[in-house]
């Protein structure tokens, strides 16, 4: 049998080949990742804080601002969110290291009193007691300090995210005629990140915005309740509103724990309920609503990147778990029409990610285009295509300089 006669399914790889090779090219992409999590967590880092701001770019572009200097703008705003949050991030620790000194004696009291409590129900293990018996205050400081002296680990990482801004910046001045090649070489692949950088700037945003909101009400409460340090709580309550899932359990430890040191057990129950309360309406009623299906996975899904993403990217994984998911979606899932029908199992509303899947595939690439591009503060969509036209245009022009010339000369002589 030649090979013009032999059925199209003989020379097909076996399906399940296909599907094993596929698996274990992704776990060797995954832990070469891992590998190089110090490199890679902070230029996806980078990658997505820029994100946000290119729409001001594009506006800045668009009042004929030049791209160089707009560029410029848009990395001094980047940086400026950087160094804020990470600048944040230090001086609540740098706070609640030197308050743990001036609440020794209360903390041994806690502790003695939890001990008497678990000796009262029955908890007489000697092992647990020696626990008990040996906490100080020395020694848990000496485990947070460390987080303060370690510089060249923060030195190192913001080393590597400002020079990723840089090149990420410098990138972004041609992505618009990328982005229009792209369109027409691979449209379902213009149309998946297209979707993918609209849902990163759409969950920056929001969890940004309703990260302040939940940090004012957690200050206005715990100032009521009369908890010490209202402020690094509150700022503590805005930076782990990125995490997901559990972001709010850690932002709510450690002023439960100053509350039940300070005041007693009940105080550390208002606090408990306090934040519980804000949390449930405002991240769990309110955002989502703002959020959209943009970011919408469900709740194991949002837990597993979570996890997942810790461990391929580090701790910077807990921040970057769902820009990471919703990257690896747009690539393996979004990107793939035959695979567009796991959205189903993904998405928080399993209904839109089906009729999604049906939509004519003209009118998402156009939708998601604009959104890559960045479409800045209300500009429509076909301002946004006449204007990447015009742009694609006049690089062409200047790249085929000698085709006006050709036509001046042969002008004449018709």
């Amino acid at each position: 049998m030649t090979r013009e006669q032999r059925p199209w399914h003989a020379s097909r790889p076996a399906r399940a080949l296909v599907i094993a090779l596929t698996i274990a090219g992704l776990a060797y992409a995954l832990m070469f990742f891992k590998g190089l999590q110090d490199i890679v967590a902070p230029v996806f880092l980078a990658l997505n804080f820029y994100i946000v701001v290119y729409p001001l770019q594009k506006y800045l572009t668009k009042l004929k601002v030049p791209r160089a200097i707009g560029a410029t703008i848009s990395v001094l705003l980047v940086l400026v969110m950087i160094f804020g949050f990470f600048g944040l991030t230090a001086w609540s620790v740098a706070e609640l290291v030197l308050l743990i000194p001036s609440y020794g004696e209360q903390l041994v009291a806690t502790y003695q009193s939890a001990l008497s409590f678990l000796s009262d129900i029955g908890v007489t293990s000697s092992v647990l007691q020696q626990q008990f018996q040996q906490f100080n205050v020395r020694s848990l400081i000496d485990a947070v300090y460390p987080l303060l002296t370690n510089v060249s680990l923060v030195a190192g990482l913001l080393t590597t995210v400002v020079m990723a801004v840089f090149f990420v910046a410098m990138d972004s001045m041609g992505i618009d005629r990328r982005m229009l090649m792209l369109l027409d070489v691979k449209p379902s692949l213009a149309a998946s990140l297209g979707g993918f950088a609209s849902g990163v700037r759409r969950y920056w945003v929001v969890a940004t915005v309703f990260g302040l909101i939940v940090a004012v009400l957690d200050v206005i409460a715990l100032a009521i309740i009369d908890v010490p340090l209202i402020w690094v709580w509150g700022v503590l309550a805005f930076l782990t509103n990125y995490i997901p899932n559990i972001g709010f359990v850690i932002g709510l430890i450690p002023p439960a724990l100053l509350a039940l040191v300070d005041s007693g057990w009940q105080s550390a129950l208002w606090v408990v309920i306090a934040y519980s309360v804000l949390n449930f309406v405002i991240q769990s009623i309110i955002q989502p609503k703002f959020t959209g299906e943009s970011v919408g996975v469900t709740p194991l899904v949002s837990f597993l990147s979570l996890l997942f993403w810790v461990w391929v990217l580090g701790w910077l994984g807990a921040l970057l778990a769902l820009p990471a998911t919703l990257l690896l979606k747009a690539l393996l899932v979004d990107a793939d029409p035959k695979a567009k029908w796991v959205n189903i199992l993904l998405a928080s509303d399993p209904t839109t990610a089906n009729s999604s899947t049906e939509e004519p595939p003209v009118s998402p690439v156009t939708e998601s285009l604009g959104d890559t591009l960045g479409s800045p503060l209300g500009m429509s969509d076909s301002e946004e295509s006449e204007e990447s036209a015009a742009s694609a245009a006049d690089e062409d022009s200047l790249t085929t300089p000698h085709s006006e010339a050709e036509q001046d000369t042969s002008g004449p002589k018709n």
